[in-house]
């Protein structure tokens, strides 16, 4: 099997191909100058892994060693997971996941919460300094996929530019927007490319991952998602770790879980993301 040639991918560590499936840790399990190691590979998005760092530290004390793979895109995590190629991803939440077993047939399972990573909508500091600036004829850059291209729309109607049809929830497309009160031009782009884009745009949304890989600082943006916690959606975007649905009762996989979901690791997202993102497992994740 060539995973170079389905996938590419960059490996945070050495990159292991799975010869066999281990009865506990997946295809992960190696056997190495310590037998008792388990080996869990894990793929991620992006270059925010500061608290993968740390959880890493405490289970490597377990004999449980966590090697994040890193994908660039977020098509095909998913895929690589499904195909045993992968123990376990952490980089989407739960509607993108929804979707993508919807359309895929992936047997795929969320396991745990990690953090929610609110869209913001970045401006292009020549052209406009905040959202009132934003005028008739202003490109616009939102995310190319089905759910976070619903946010972004449902994003730019709370921030008065446009209005969309209130029966397709949060999930909308262009073509359920009823009115556009700035008359703009809303493109699509892979959600990795959009900061890129930025120069060419007056503004982009930007996820909190992508934000922190580009180098955008959240207290920057001109307008943000606001997450109420009475609100059944945020449930929704709750990012989380997936397992293959056969594997979710794995105890590796649950002490994984158990590691991510401490106070020292939501301090940890606290400061290392400034507001990027957000711990999604405990009640108030702003105490």
């Amino acid at each position: 099997m060539n995973i170079t040639r389905r996938y590419v991918v960059r490996t945070i560590g050495s990159l292991l191909i799975c010869g066999a499936i281990a009865a506990v840790a997946g295809c992960g399990e190696k056997k190495s100058g310590n037998s008792n190691e388990k080996h869990v590979r894990i793929g991620v998005v992006g270059d925010f892994n500061a608290q993968w760092d740390h959880i890493k530290s405490v289970l490597a004390a377990e004999n449980i060693k966590i090697e994040l793979v890193k994908f660039s895109d977020y098509a095909t995590p998913n895929r690589a997971l499904s195909d045993k190629e992968l123990d376990l991803n952490a980089f989407q939440h739960i509607a993108f996941l929804k979707n993508d077993v919807k359309q895929h047939g992936y047997k795929l399972t969320a396991i745990g919460n990690t953090v929610v990573a609110p869209l913001r909508i970045y401006n292009n500091k020549s052209k406009i300094r905040s959202i009132s600036d934003i005028t008739d004829g202003d490109k616009i850059g939102i995310p190319g996929d089905l759910t976070n291209g619903g946010r972004a729309l449902k994003l730019l109607e709370a921030a008065g530019l446009i209005k969309v049809d209130p029966a397709k929830g949060y999930v909308p497309t262009k073509a359920d927007i009823t009115e556009y009160v700035k008359k703009i031009q809303i493109i699509e782009a892979e959600s990795g490319m959009l900061a890129n884009l930025l120069p060419d745009f007056s503004a982009c949304i930007i996820n909190g991952g992508n934000a922190f890989t580009a180098g955008l600082n959240p207290q920057d943006a001109i307008f943000s998602e606001q997450f109420d916690a009475a609100d059944p959606y945020l449930k929704e975007l709750a990012n989380v770790i997936v397992a293959r649905t056969e594997d979710r009762g794995n105890p590796i996989y649950k002490r994984i879980v158990e590691v991510y979901q401490t106070p020292e690791t939501a301090r940890i997202i606290k400061e290392a993301y400034k507001g990027g993102y957000i711990p999604a497992w405990i009640k108030d994740s702003h105490q």
